[in-house]
């Protein structure tokens, strides 16, 4: 797990320099920049595999160069595969630049990008990549299928910006942070921010499963040359499901799944909510570290008091398991302490996850990887929205409605611009609404999952340098549950992921925790604290609201939302956001206010 930086044309080192200062957090294990005319790379490492080896950029004796964030699960397999290659290093990283250098020596010519797709998808895991082949002049970037490893870019006189987090695309002077208020309407309607946007101008994502190939053009400049598929997901259920059978196949592949995410040669653990996601990772704990020959993870809870639901689910998971359980009280000045941290790192608007920076922190001072629960329910169907799609549509559209701003009418009309920020051109309330097959595909293309969830873990794991993996969205767990029937993910009679909650069955977890219904994360958490300092800030929120007149009706039901856009313009638009600012939240809300 790392931080990834890049400069393509008229590259500066300096730049990329500050690039990796400005993402130490990610990276605390080593720090590098590697430059040529055409391009500089850097890169800030956090030691997970080969610790005292797989420093980067690694180049290969063609001179061809990688960076790279995430983990490559079946590197062993790929690296026995390819004996041919001369390597350098015990690490996982490496085998992405054995696969393009075996692509390339089986080619005469250049590789195009739907070429570079064909050898990216024999990789089975999390990634962010940028390759450089200074022969060819060459870039590629990809992301991994689910996109849980971020990569935005953005461009600047000429020259490509690419990094593992906005914030360090301001190392260029010329990148000024602006509020794209497009991608802001769409994110109060919808709830997460669309496709491939970043409620900053000019700053897109690269879009997860994709490889893009960038080169140089008679100018100097960077130019987009091509654009292939490596993988996209599809929901495509199957007729049938047979409980007494297949349970135990579903469960298999996500015992395979937390299998492969135990690889590691530093210590790991499991976030432990107490919800049924969470607490199916620990509850195959045992087996997958007996398979894999690791030792098994303990466990990590925070909650807001002894008496809260999720800690006392946690306890009861605990205990039946056998597992080791560490635990953290929340404080009550939590929320105002940590909230600037929040809007530092998350790059968003997210108010109500606070409990990950506390409980991320107390994480990192004895482990180094974390297992999570997120994707489960976009796979299983497990929101509780997901049971009435007619009102979720009509919640959407009340909150266009309640919109003034000109820019609503290019979302309800169905006029959103394809490309880097738009994967379809129609994103009105009723675009994705007409049945939960539908629904579920939306979520997994359209940022609910990239773009949200993943984001939050990404971003809060690792503001504390830890690196956080998703079971759930394994290769074997992932294919097997997009084959799920509906009526097994949210049968009409019964509760949300009944057919996760039958192969949940098969595991020593107690029933109370396979019933347990779905509960939203923060609120679960830290009921009191959030609602605490919605109450305090209720003024502020308030007078947020009233500097967007023209969507200040889409704040009546989300008021957190109104602080966070107040945090976000704080960290992220005043002075440019080229540094972390200090002080509490109310006093980087007053500086918005005033």
């Amino acid at each position: 797990m790392c931080g990834i930086g890049g400069m393509l044309g008229n590259p500066d080192s300096t730049v990329v320099g500050r690039m990796n200062a400005m993402m130490q957090h990610r990276g605390p294990d080593g720090n590098d920049v590697w430059t040529d005319e055409d391009i500089s790379l850097g890169h800030s490492r956090l030691a997970i595999i080969d610790i005292d080896g797989s420093g980067q950029p690694i180049l290969s004796q063609s001179g061809t160069v990688l960076i790279a964030n995430g983990e490559i699960y079946n590197h062993i397999f790929l690296r026995n595969n390819n004996s041919q290659y001369p390597w350098t290093t015990n690490g996982d990283s490496e085998t992405i630049l054995a696969l393009h250098e075996s692509a390339m020596a089986s080619s005469q010519t250049k590789l195009s990008a739907k070429q570079h797709a064909k050898w990216i998808s024999q990789l089975n895991g999390m990634y962010a990549i940028a390759i450089w082949n200074p022969k060819e002049k060459q870039l590629l970037l990809a992301r991994d299928p689910l996109g849980i490893k971020p990569l935005v870019r953005t461009e600047v006189n000429g020259s490509l910006l690419f990094a593992s987090e906005a914030k360090a695309l301001r190392a260029h002077e010329g990148h000024i942070p602006q509020i794209d208020e497009l991608a802001l309407i769409a994110r109060l309607a919808w709830e997460y921010p669309l496709d491939g946007t970043t409620l900053l101008k000019g700053v897109a994502q690269v879009r997860p499963g994709t490889v893009e190939t960038w080169s140089i053009d008679d100018n100097g400049c960077a130019t987009i040359t091509g654009k292939a598929t490596v993988e996209m997901q599809k929901v495509e259920p199957t007729d049938s499901w047979n409980p007494d059978t297949d349970a135990k196949k579903l469960l298999e592949s996500f015992v395979v799944s937390v299998e492969e995410r135990l690889m590691s040669d530093v210590p790991v653990g499991i976030v432990l909510s107490g919800g049924l996601d969470s607490s199916l990772v620990a509850a195959v704990a045992h087996e997958a570290a007996q398979r894999s020959s690791n030792p098994v993870p303990a466990c990590w809870t925070v909650a807001e008091s002894e008496d809260n639901p999720d800690w006392q689910a946690a306890e009861l998971v605990t205990s039946a398991l056998e597992l080791e359980h560490h635990q953290h009280i929340l404080e009550e000045d939590s929320f105002d302490n940590m909230l600037p941290n929040l809007a530092w790192h998350g790059e968003d608007l997210d108010v109500t996850v606070l409990f990950f920076q506390p409980l991320f922190e107390e994480m990192s001072k004895s482990v180094t990887v974390g297992l999570c629960g997120q994707g489960a329910d976009e796979l299983h169907a497990g929101y509780p929205r997901y049971r009435d799609l007619n009102h979720h549509s009509s919640v959407i559209q009340s909150r266009l409605d309640s919109m003034n701003h000109t820019s609503k009418s290019i979302i309800e009309n169905g006029q959103l611009p394809i490309g880097d920020y738009y994967y379809t051109n129609d994103h009105s309330a009723t675009a994705h609404t007409s049945s939960l097959d539908d629904f579920l595909q939306f979520e997994l293309d359209g940022g609910q999952l990239s773009n949200f969830q993943l984001r939050l873990v990404d971003r809060h794991s690792m503001a504390h340098s830890l690196e956080v993996r998703v079971p759930f969205l394994g290769k074997s767990h992932r294919q097997a549950s997009h084959k799920l029937p509906m009526q097994w993910r949210l049968p009409p009679s019964m509760e949300e992921k009944a057919a996760l909650r039958r192969a949940a069955d098969l595991t020593k977890l107690p029933a109370e925790i396979v019933r347990r219904p779905k509960l939203p994360a923060g609120t679960a958490t830290s009921p009191t604290l959030l609602q605490n300092m919605l109450s305090q800030m209720d003024g502020r929120a308030q007078q947020i609201i009233s500097k967007y007149p023209l969507i200040s009706g889409a704040f009546k039901d989300q008021p957190d939302l109104a602080i966070g856009l107040g945090l976000f313009e704080a960290m992220h638009i005043l002075d440019g956001g080229r540094s972390k600012r200090s002080g509490t939240a109310i006093d980087l809300l007053d500086e918005v206010i005033l």
